[in-house]
C-alpha cells in the first residue's frame, strides 16, 4: 500500500471525524420517499443499526426540509446519533433551507444556477451560512453533471471533472471554510480512478487536500455491482486516496454496507500506510457470506494491476469471475454494460424490480451500455456512458435514450422494456 494522502480532518457532528490518521468512514443513502418521514425513519434506524457511518437523504422540494427535520429530530430522540447528510440537486435555495437542519450536505455548486457567475454568488452566500451553523458539505461532482461551460473547454474528461471541482475548493479556501469534503463518481471505473489521482494531484499543488467520499456512481447490483464498485475503490484505497467511502447498489441500501465495510477494514485507517489498525477500528457489524468474501477479495487482488495495465489476465479457474473483473476493469466486455443508479427519494417506480427485468431482456446483447436511472434530476446527465437509456418519469411512464437524446417519451412502464429491446435491434438492423 502506498503512502496515504495526508487531508485536513472534516469533523461532521459530534461523533464522526473524516480525513488523515481516521478511520475510513462507511455510509449510505435512504431509498425511501423523504416525505414519508415514518419509513425514512425506519430505514435510518436500520441503518444505523447496520454499521452505518453517514445517512444520506435526498430533499427535493422545499416541502421536504419539513420532513428532513421531523426525520432528524425522532432518530435523535431515541438516541439514534448518525449524522445525517442532505442530498440536493439544483436549488441553492433548498440547500441554505436545510443548514440549520442536519450535518452536512451534499451539493453540486454548478448546478445552483445557469448562469456560472451567479452559481458562484450563490455558493459564496451558502458557505457562509455553513460556518455560522458549523456544517460540513460535500462537493459532489458526478462524471456526466458538469457544467456547460467546463465540458466546452476540456470535455467530459477526469481532468475536466478534476478541474471543475478545483473551481469551488479554491473558492472553499478563499472564504476560509475548510469542512470540506470533495467527491468525483463515475460508472465508468477508469474515468473513476483518474478523475480521483488528478484531483488528488492538484489540491496537493494548491496546498490545501480535503477529504476525498470516493465511490462509483450507478453500479449496479448483484456480483456486478460489488465488483465494480470493488476494483476502482479498491485501487484508489490502496494508493492513499480516500477517506470515507459508499458502494452505490441498485437494492437494499442496508446491503450496500458489508461491501463497504469489508473495503474499509481490508484498507485500515485513512491516513497510515499499514490496514492492521484500521481492521479493529470499528465492530463489524455488517456480515459477508463466504462466496460474497471470496469474491470482494478477488476483486480487490486484481482490481489495481487491470485498471493501471500492469496484467492483462487474471489466473483464477473460476472463468465467471474472470469475466466480471475484466468488464469491471473496462478490459474485456462479454455481456451488456449496465450503469443503473441505486434509486433514493426520487425514484417513482420500483427501480430494482425494473432493473432486474431490463438485464433479463438484454442480456443478450455484447458491446453495448444500458442505463436505467430512477428519475430526471440525474438521469440524463449522468448515463454519460450509455448507448441506451431507460429514465423514469414518474407517474408509470418512462422516457427511452439513444446516447443522450430522448427518443420515445411518456411509454407506460409495463411497455418500456420491451420498446427498449426493440429499439436496440432495430439500431442493429440499420
Amino acid at each position: 500500500m502506498k503512502e496515504a494522502l495526508s487531508t485536513r480532518e472534516v469533523r461532521v457532528g459530534a461523533s464522526v471525524v473524516i480525513g488523515s490518521g481516521h478511520p475510513i468512514v462507511v455510509q449510505t443513502m435512504c431509498n425511501t420517499r423523504t416525505s414519508d418521514v415514518r419509513a425514512t425513519v425506519a430505514q435510518c434506524r436500520r441503518l444505523a443499526a447496520a454499521g452505518a457511518q453517514l445517512i444520506r437523504i435526498t430533499v427535493p422540494s422545499m416541502a421536504d426540509v419539513a420532513h428532513l427535520q421531523e426525520i432528524h429530530t425522532q432518530l435523535r430522540s431515541e438516541g439514534i446519533e448518525t449524522p445525517l447528510v442532505a442530498d440536493i440537486h439544483f436549488s441553492s435555495e433548498i440547500a441554505m433551507a436545510v443548514v440549520p437542519v442536519v450535518e452536512k450536505i451534499r451539493i453540486n455548486p454548478g448546478n445552483f444556477h445557469p448562469d456560472h457567475e451567479k452559481a458562484r454568488a450563490l455558493f459564496g452566500e451558502f458557505l457562509e451560512l455553513c460556518k455560522k451553523y458549523d456544517r460540513a458539505i460535500r462537493i459532489g461532482l458526478n462524471h456526466g453533471s458538469l457544467g456547460k461551460y467546463i465540458v466546452e473547454r476540456y470535455g467530459n474528461t477526469p481532468e475536466a471533472m478534476a478541474l471543475a471541482a478545483m473551481e469551488w475548493v479554491d473558492m472553499c479556501i478563499d472564504a476560509h471554510f475548510y469542512n470540506v469534503m470533495v467527491s468525483l463518481k463515475a460508472s465508468n471505473t477508469v474515468v473513476m480512478v483518474n478523475a480521483y489521482r488528478e484531483l488528488a494531484r492538484r489540491m496537493q499543488e494548491r496546498g490545501v487536500v480535503f477529504p476525498l467520499h470516493v465511490g462509483v456512481t450507478e453500479a449496479g447490483n448483484g456480483d456486478s455491482g460489488r465488483i465494480k464498485s470493488c476494483v476502482a475503490i479498491s485501487t484508489l484505497l490502496s494508493e492513499g486516496i480516500g477517506n470515507t467511502i459508499r458502494v452505490s447498489l441498485t437494492e437494499d441500501p442496508a446491503n450496500e454496507l458489508p461491501v463497504a465495510r469489508y473495503l474499509a477494514d481490508r484498507y485500515g485507517m485513512a491516513g497510515q500506510a499499514g490496514h492492521d489498525e484500521g481492521c479493529h477500528a470499528r465492530p463489524d457489524r455488517a456480515s459477508l457470506s463466504p462466496r460474497e468474501a471470496s469474491i470482494l477479495k478477488v476483486a480487490c487482488d486484481w482490481g489495481a494491476p487491470l485498471l493501471n495495465h500492469e496484467v492483462d489476465d487474471i489466473p483464477i479457474e473460476d472463468e465467471y469471475l474472470k469475466d466480471e473483473i475484466m468488464q469491471a476493469c473496462r478490459r474485456k466486455f462479454y455481456k451488456p454494460e449496465y450503469i443503473a443508479c441505486p434509486g433514493c427519494g426520487r425514484t417513482l417506480y420500483n427501480l430494482e424490480e425494473t432493473f432486474n427485468r431490463v438485464k433479463e431482456a438484454t442480456s443478450g446483447f455484447k458491446d453495448v451500455v444500458i442505463a436505467v436511472m430512477g428519475c430526471i434530476v440525474n438521469g440524463p446527465g449522468e448515463m454519460a456512458d450509455a448507448d441506451y437509456g431507460y429514465v423514469g418519469e414518474g407517474f408509470g411512464k418512462v422516457t427511452l435514450y439513444r446516447k443522450k437524446d430522448p427518443v420515445l417519451r411518456h411509454i407506460p412502464e409495463d411497455e418500456a422494456v420491451d420498446k427498449l429491446v426493440e429499439l436496440i435491434w432495430q439500431d442493429r438492423q440499420d
